[in-house]
């Protein structure tokens, strides 16, 4: 039960990190000698090799990474391998090692939410002309452009590239390593020279606070159960659309499946997966908050739950995205089908309301006279062009052709063909410009 090496063993390269500058440091405040950093940095590159290339010979007693790849370099090296551990803990040093990973795992999601944007920019753009019944409630209730409903995606992501920007940096600002288990160490260490070549910002000003913190670990589980969350809304719609009933996208076969018995079906299981993964790391997120929630200082045992849903939730990330990428990029999107669905003129009802408020009628009764004419409509089965009233005069009928509904729509961040075009370079220059 105690032994986490069975999961944590993953945090490898950033523990021979954060052990090189922790050797140049060591030798240069005089702790060791010159020819003890060397043989210390020449043994590490010799666990490295075993770990890259698998023949790293892990034992039963080992109960982390730590501890491993200590016992190890003792073994290639001989006793010098124990003066590795002067001035640390594995406190300091497994907050050092997380903090690392965190900031490497929220650079790599900025990346991949920065190519599933990108795919779902080039994917609008080639459907910039392709009608769209708009819902709400999952009533139809506007027409848009289909470019105009996949951008709304891609500023949902730009947001998610800003919340792991925020990680990458601001969160894992500061250095732990050097708070020693909890009270500083001994040594005249320089922190701000491990700080440096590890990359942190400055070092962590308080001992306490430095072994106890896992704020970056709450901020990375946060940053991630959004993104999948926004992920799930289109892994939904495209369940949706893919289904007979809507029948507005063919999704690419490397990503759906058919079905064991049924050999007309093709199954949406990708999407369908990519809908149920927010909840599984949103519950991440939930538990360690429970973890965490009044523990007292500085170090406990609890604090090794962090490894295993961070680690899932990385894992859950990169696969979300990759499928959503997948998906987005091989859709067939069935244009007729998705016109006929937005040719429904009941949609067109509010900009009927709206031309009466132009003509000095107040909103609300507007609105009355509209659903009137709409409850006419339906009672009698025609659509609202056929409608034989008063209240429907040349102007009005006008306003029932399909493409005076969207073209009607050129407020800034509306769907007109105009602003939508605006929008999508608005997005590409967002896209390529680097996350503040």
């Amino acid at each position: 039960m105690n032994t986490s090496l069975q999961f944590d063993r993953r945090l490898w390269p950033q523990d021979l990190a954060g052990s090189r500058a922790h050797a140049r440091m060591l030798a240069a405040a005089g702790v060791i000698g010159a020819d003890e950093r060397d043989e210390l940095l020449r043994g590490l590159d010799l666990v490295e090799a075993e770990l890259r290339d698998g023949t790293f010979p892990f034992q039963p007693d080992d109960e982390d990474i730590h501890m491993a790849v200590e016992r190890r370099l003792t073994e290639l090296i001989g006793p010098v391998g124990g003066k590795l551990h002067t001035a640390r803990s594995r406190n300091d040093q497994v907050a050092t090692d997380v903090s690392l990973f965190v900031r490497d795992e929220a650079q790599a999601a900025i990346e991949r939410i920065e190519g599933l944007a990108g795919s779902l920019i080039d994917v609008a753009e080639r459907n910039v002309d392709a009608y769209l019944p708009g819902y709400t409630h999952l009533q139809r209730a506007q027409p848009v452009y289909l470019a105009h409903h996949l951008l709304a995606y891609v500023w949902m992501l730009l947001r998610d590239r800003e919340r792991f920007h925020f990680v990458a940096t601001r969160s894992v600002a500061q250095l732990p390593l050097g708070a020693g288990a909890l009270a500083g160490v001994n040594f005249p260490t320089d922190r701000a020279m491990v700080a440096a070549e590890l990359g942190f910002e400055r070092v962590a000003p308080n001992s306490i606070d430095a072994v106890s913190n896992r704020d970056f670990v709450l901020d990375y589980l946060g940053a991630a159960a959004t993104c999948l969350t926004h992920l799930s809304r289109l892994g939904a719609e495209l369940v949706l659309w893919s289904s007979s009933e809507f029948g507005f996208v063919r999704l690419p076969d490397a990503w759906s499946s058919g079905s064991s018995i049924m050999p007309q079906k093709k199954n949406p299981d990708a999407a369908e997966l990519l809908r149920a993964k927010a909840p599984r790391v949103v519950g991440s997120l939930a538990g360690f908050y429970g973890v965490l929630h009044a523990l007292p200082l500085t170090y406990n045992k609890d604090m090794q739950e962090d490894k295993e849903p961070l680690f899932d939730a990385v894992d859950t990330l990169e696969l979300a995205l990759a499928a959503a990428r997948g998906m987005i990029e091989g859709a067939q999107f069935d244009r007729e089908r998705m016109a006929q669905a937005a040719a429904d003129d009941l949609i067109a009802a509010t900009d009927i309301a709206d031309l009466y408020v132009r003509r000095g009628v107040p909103f609300r009764e507007a609105h009355g006279i509209v659903a009137g004419l709409v409850r006419e409509a339906v009672e009698a089965g025609i659509p609202l062009r056929e409608l034989d009233s008063e209240h429907l005069d040349e102007e009005a009928r006008e306003l029932l052709e399909r493409s005076s509904w969207l073209e009607s729509k050129a407020s800034e961040g509306g769907t007109a063909s105009g602003r939508v075009r605006e929008q999508l370079d608005a997005a590409r220059e967002a896209l390529a410009a680097p996350p503040s």
